[in-house]
């Protein structure tokens, strides 16, 4: 094309057709492509993790990375690991190369007891933790004062060593009767004194004295970790007590809206771990996306 008029003309032609091309290739990704989602109200403020014995099942033959990187894919930011059972001394280095390679941060133990706390606060350090669930002892042979304050004083000793090595011992509020207000759960952390003591928060076990927005209510920044299950109170009345548990996150008794109202009243931010029945993969996955539900996030 040897007119430079018409070799002109032909460029912008060219140019134009290059334009409407990549403006209906841009349209079409824009069709495909999948809706782009608000953020929840705890987005980026709640991260997920779970109990180690969820995902046991699931898990054999596979090697602990592997299950670890399965549990990534699901969903899951963190792994809570049993200080009875699960981790020990002799096996930690397996757990710690575990969490490294796969990116699953252990993110506190499970299972800490009055008689090995500082041993327990010692291993969740190493595991690169940075909380312990500790469940108290009820025993019924003994009076209720006695016991009141030997853990009081229990838990006050202990939390120097926890200071020092940067881990919070977080009670549970468990199903052994003690502590079972929430008003009394506040008062025993605040009676221990230590910013190093607080509350593992479970939404679920309390539902079968009290209301779960209430415990959040009351206890405040008190409140360091959450664990998140469901519980169905008339499922509960009709087949037993622990029958409750037996329900999908989302589909029981707790009022989950009122939860995160109340969560959102103290600032939380922090871990949530589900603690629900083992099963596989695909369940596994299904937990994590109903924890998105129930928490927004």
């Amino acid at each position: 094309m040897n007119d430079p008029a018409k070799a002109h003309v032909h460029e912008i032609m060219m140019n134009r057709r290059a334009l409407l091309s990549t403006a209906t290739t841009a349209a079409v990704a824009t069709t495909m492509s999948p809706r782009i989602t608000s953020a929840g109200q705890f987005t980026g403020k709640i991260r997920k993790s779970l109990k180690w014995g969820m995902a046991q099942k699931a898990a054999q033959g596979m090697s602990l990375t592997e299950a670890f990187k399965k549990l990534r894919t699901c969903g899951y930011e963190g792994i809570e690991p049993s200080l009875i059972g699960h981790v020990t001394e002799e096996n930690a280095a397996e757990w710690i190369t575990a969490s490294k390679e796969s990116g699953l941060i252990i993110d506190g133990t499970v299972g800490g007891r009055a008689e090995g706390l500082e041993a327990g606060i010692d291993l969740t350090k190493k595991l690169g933790g940075d909380s312990m669930l500790v469940v108290l002892a009820y025993p019924a042979d003994q009076p209720l004062g006695q016991t009141w304050k030997e853990s009081v004083a229990r838990m006050k000793a202990a939390a120097p060593h926890a200071e020092k090595q940067g881990i919070k011992m977080l009670i549970e509020n468990v199903w052994n009767t003690f502590l079972i207000s929430a008003y009394d759960m506040a008062r025993f952390i605040d009676e221990v004194g230590s910013p190093w003591v607080g509350v593992h928060l479970d939404i679920g076990n309390q539902m079968r004295w009290g209301i779960a927005e209430h415990w959040v209510e009351v206890l405040g920044k008190r409140s360091g970790k959450l664990d998140v299950k469901e519980y169905h109170l008339d499922k509960a009345m009709k087949e037993g007590m622990r029958k409750g548990f037996d329900t999908p996150l989302g589909e029981g008794s707790i009022n989950w809206p009122a939860v995160r109202a109340e969560l959102a009243k103290i600032n939380f931010t922090g871990w949530a771990a589900a603690e629900v029945k083992a099963g596989d993969w695909d369940y596994l996955a299904d937990v994590a996306r109903r924890m998105d539900k129930v928490l927004d996030l």
